[in-house]
């Protein structure tokens, strides 16, 4: 091979196929053909390797034209620093080489140095010195070092699950999100056809010095702010100004307003009517509008006592909608009548249709919100231990277990105290069962001590859908199961200790008969830990939110 070759191609060869790969044998094409092979020298013979581009600039394509690595096969990353260098590097190992541009070995070639550091414009750089000098100079003024690579870049490259956007019909890898990105305002398009055609600026609206704004109507709900007494509209939208609102509105720093002149169109939606629209489909059974549309944003609140229940999955879908929001309490808390739960608005003060139309389109399955009635249950309380059912200490648990359930006008049928001995929790459980308790509670006997036998006692009974141990702290060994319509829930020792547990976590949604499966409880884990408070606050506090 001659010092010209570039590869398997001769210099010319290399020109020609420069054409056709990259469109022309651009001088950065050919100084990172020549980095390309003096790295692939430094490796050893036979290693399966991957590369890394630190510039987006040529350097890749010398890249795919030299090696196996592409874009496309993931072989080929582009980590762009804006640095001419590349890395060759063992698939498995990290392991490597890396090839820079050295500029202080750039001296010698003074049309190949000005070209590098852009000092003179391109149209007054000589082209054929330019190329005679890199190829002159080759890979003689790089830098050559080993380097081990981070493990991150060495991760197999999947795009998991792929899914179809409930919108625009694409299918796309189900970790961007609950829609596409595309659908998230991340397409790269000013316009798409038919329903896809994304609006990217905001309608023309006339702004006039107040001054001026006599006879006009305000366009929008007029917010006025006094720090820590007061917020809410001074101004209402269709208002008409009068002289005497010029100095009302400069002293809540409106110096000029909109004025809509009547050319917006039906293209655009403004954000009280955007606010309706959503107000409207967001609610289920027992939440209702609080009020109209107010400064751009209708609220919601509970019509009813019950436990407050968000669709957190199409939530997420509608949030990730431009210009659009809904924020709401933590789902799964028990609320009074009148209780605040959530809020949507428009961002902009006028929405692009098709924008709005999306976001209408997520809301058609299913209301967002809803508050379940949760029934005043019949509960059996049964505790367990040997040492309180023989006087050896007395029982605590009952009385704190009733005052829980008690708080949600629950009544306690019977109190049952039986020993370490499964025969008497299986008895104790069905005594409860026929008694026409439709809840049943039963303390200690779930740790992994031997003479803890609640849950194989409970097992003896026929439970259903039993579901032992919660990633929750306190009361990680929690048990839920059913016989028939009775609910059972199975509470650890740690409840005679700590004030707030799982068992509080879980209590309202089995009131409301909210079914609790595997990956219900997996999704408490992200904030159901107690901080263990001194004074407990719960349930304003961050436990199980």
């Amino acid at each position: 091979m001659q010092a010209t070759d570039i590869g398997q191609y001769s210099y010319d060869e290399f020109m020609q196929a420069a054409r056709g790969f990259h469109g022309s044998p651009a001088p950065g094409l050919i100084l990172g053909g020549y980095m390309v092979e003096e790295a692939k020298r430094h490796l050893p013979k036979d290693t399966i390797f991957d590369a890394i581009s630190e510039t987006s600039w040529c350097l890749p394509d010398a890249v795919q034209m030299l090696t196996l690595c592409t874009i496309g096969n993931g072989w080929l990353k582009v980590v762009n620093n804006g640095v001419y260098a590349i890395s060759l590097f063992d698939k498995y190992t990290g392991e490597g080489v890396r090839v820079a541009i050295d500029p202080e070995k750039l001296s010698a070639y003074p049309e190949f140095r000005s070209w590098f550091f852009k000092l003179v414009p391109k149209r007054e750089q000589d082209s054929d010195k330019l190329r005679q000098e890199i190829r002159k100079a080759g890979a003689s003024v790089c830098s050559i070092e080993k380097i081990s690579v981070s493990p991150k870049y060495l991760e197999h490259r999947s795009k998991g699950n792929i899914v179809v956007c409930p919108l625009c019909g694409d299918a796309y890898p189900g970790k961007y999100g609950g829609i596409c990105r595309s659908c998230q305002g991340e397409a790269p398009y000013a316009r798409w056809s038919g329903s896809r055609e994304v609006a990217t600026s905001a309608p023309s609206l006339r702004a006039i010095p107040v001054t001026e704004a006599v006879g006009e109507k305000a366009v929008h709900d007029m917010t006025r702010i006094i720090p820590g007494l007061k917020k809410g509209p001074a101004f209402l939208r269709g208002q008409e100004f009068e002289a005497g609102d010029i100095c009302r509105l400069q002293r809540i720093g409106k110096n000029r307003v909109y004025v809509d002149d009547g050319t917006l169109g039906d293209e655009w939606v403004h954000e009280d009517d955007v606010a309706r629209a959503f107000g409207e489909v967001m609610v289920g059974e027992g939440v209702k509008a609080a009020s109209g549309p107010c400064e751009g944003k209708v609220n919601f609140k509970a019509s009813r006592d019950g436990l407050f229940v968000a669709d957190v999955d199409q939530l997420e879908r509608f949030n990730l909608v431009p210009d659009v929001m809904v924020a709401c309490r933590q789902s799964y808390t028990a609320v009074k009548k009148g209780t605040q739960l959530a809020g949507t608005r428009a961002i902009p003060l006028y929405m692009a249709r098709p924008v709005f139309e999306s976001a209408m389109r997520l809301l058609d399955e299913e209301p967002l919100f809803s508050v379940l009635p949760m029934r005043k249950a019949k509960v059996g309380i049964l505790v367990t231990g040997d040492e309180i059912f023989n006087g050896l200490i007395q029982d605590k648990f009952a009385p704190i277990i009733s005052g829980k359930v008690m708080e949600y006008g629950c009544e306690v049928k019977d109190v049952l105290i039986v020993p370490d001995d499964r025969s008497e929790v299986k008895k104790g459980v069905l005594s409860f069962v026929q008694a026409g308790c439709d809840l049943v509670v039963t303390t200690a006997g779930l740790s992994v001590d031997p003479d803890d036998v609640s849950r194989h006692g409970l097992m003896d009974a026929g439970v259903e859908d039993l579901l032992y141990g919660a990633p929750v702290l306190p009361g990680a060994m929690t048990l839920l199961a059913r016989i028939g319509k009775t609910r059972i829930i199975g509470v650890p020792a740690c409840g005679l200790f700590y004030k707030t547990t799982s068992f509080d976590l879980l209590l309202p949604r089995i009131l409301a008969d909210v079914p609790i499966r595997r990956r219900d409880l997996a999704r408490m884990g992200h904030g159901a830990m107690c901080m263990e408070c001194k004074k407990c606050t719960f349930p304003k506090c961050p436990f199980g939110k």
